[in-house]
């Protein structure tokens, strides 16, 4: 599959109008991710600087202790993007600290309590926890390996990540006892929605690339392979 990076075929009488435009398309290739990346990052801090430094005292605002600190005039206006990001690492930081605590458990446990008794809070709560567990939790269980697997039928293959060995009810009535892996297959462009799916440990591959190329490998739609290099090409070891 050609990308816009690649050299462009001879064609005879391309008209102007098509190679300004094959043009135009590259650079829009370059220029987006960047762009979009920057526009961003850009937006996140100044909408957490936004948010955080009006809970911070006046006298203590970071553009006051800098004008004090050189001797400004207080009619100029400095403004320092990114300080409402380390004062809420911090503080997520000393919050994080406190709840690992007896104490800290203890008030988390009570404040829980109530918001569970509260009935449309609790929905959103719940909800909003469940998301925040799942994504920032630190957890030493994750995707273990990458793996192809024949699914949805016979001949046709499939990325999964391996989860765990199968367990329990599920490992003991499916496949005759036999073990068995969970695999998660995940959807295209979406990784964080897919299958659960228990194949026998026989039926899988289990390949060398990591969990995290293959995850770009099924972001991308098979376009970006591990490492860059075309799936055409034989390895560098002749195997």
């Amino acid at each position: 599959m050609n990308t816009p990076f690649d050299p462009e075929p001879a064609t005879p009488r391309r008209s102007l109008f098509s190679a300004l435009r094959a043009s135009f398309l590259t650079g829009l290739v370059v220029i987006a991710p960047v762009g979009l990346t920057i526009w961003l990052i850009w937006s996140v801090v100044g909408w957490i600087d936004g948010f955080v430094l009006p809970l911070v005292p006046g006298s203590y605002q970071p553009d006051r202790v800098l004008q004090d600190w050189l001797g400004l005039d207080p009619e100029i206006q400095i403004n320092i993007r990114g300080i409402g990001v380390v004062i809420f690492l911090i503080f997520t930081v000393i919050v994080g600290w406190m709840a690992k605590g007896f104490i800290g458990r203890s008030f988390i446990r009570f404040a829980e309590s109530l918001v569970e008794r509260t009935p449309v809070v609790r929905s959103i709560y719940s909800g909003i926890k469940q998301i925040s567990e799942t994504v920032f939790a630190q957890s030493e269980r994750s995707f273990e390996k990458a793996c192809l697997i024949e699914y949805p039928r016979r001949g046709i293959w499939a990325i999964g990540f391996i989860s765990t060995g199968t367990k329990g009810e599920i490992a003991a009535r499916a496949n005759n006892a036999e073990p068995m892996v969970s695999i998660f297959v995940p959807t295209t462009p979406n990784p964080t929605s897919g299958f659960l799916l228990f194949f026998p440990s026989k039926d899988i591959i289990e390949l060398d690339m990591t969990v995290e190329d293959a995850a770009k490998l099924v972001i991308s739609a098979g376009l970006v392979y591990p490492n860059g290099k075309d799936p055409t090409e034989p390895p560098e070891n002749g195997a």
